[in-house]
């Protein structure tokens, strides 16, 4: 079977998108392919357009379904913009525009750090669109391992932890244990708790876990 014959039929509005990403597709990515050999792939072949960006980090990906590619390529894009998503982390658009560097050495950053963190932002969060194939939809074996929180969708809870502990400088073992007190849906309490012990000793945060 050719790439096209197991292409996935694209919507109208979608028909210049990549479906990793949303930027415009100047190619095509077809799973599985004959740079991974795998044998317990659970559905059939398929290609799907793809941007050259999101091609190059999916043929790199070592997993047995089109999804588990996606979730590699969201880990990828995360990597990538790292540091246009922590503006998000670190402004709100008002305190970008009105932070006053007109003029400045960082004026230049002040008009164009919005903008690449909502590029960033819209290139993680997108979800392709349904796969169908030959008019019958390829649904997923199992569920997805994203997490969303304060308006970004990561590509899973591990992902999340690792990168605000890595943009606010938290200590990663005790972050996870104040998580596990907390649960998921106040992950952003366990952030704010453990900003506040970033210079503490390791006593001082074994007390603050017993306290907690």
């Amino acid at each position: 079977m050719s790439e096209y014959n197991c292409f996935i039929e694209v919507p109208f509005q979608n028909r210049h998108q990549c479906w990793f990403c949303a930027e415009p597709a100047a190619s095509h990515f077809t799973f599985p392919h004959q740079a991974h050999v795998i044998f317990d792939c659970p559905h059939p072949k398929l290609t799907v357009p793809s941007c050259s960006e999101c091609l190059d980090a999916a043929l790199k990906a070592k997993v047995r379904s089109i999804w588990q590619v996606s979730q590699q390529v969201k880990k990828f894009l995360m990597r990538k913009y790292k540091k246009d998503l922590a503006i998000g982390l670190n402004w709100t658009r008002e305190e970008l525009a009105d932070a006053g560097f007109e003029g400045g050495s960082f004026s230049g950053f002040q008009k164009s750090a919005w903008f690449m963190y909502e590029v960033a932002k819209q290139r993680v969060n997108f979800f392709g669109w349904p796969l169908i194939l030959d008019g019958v939809e390829i649904t997923s074996e199992g569920d997805s391992e994203s997490f969303n929180f304060d308006g970004v969708c990561y590509p899973s809870i591990e992902e999340a932890i690792e990168y605000y502990c890595d943009n606010f400088r938290l200590d990663a073992v005790f972050f996870r244990q104040i998580l596990a007190k907390t649960g998921p849906d106040k992950f952003a309490q366990a952030v704010r708790f453990c900003r506040l012990y970033i210079a503490a000793t390791p006593a001082e945060k074994s007390r603050a876990l017993h306290d907690f």
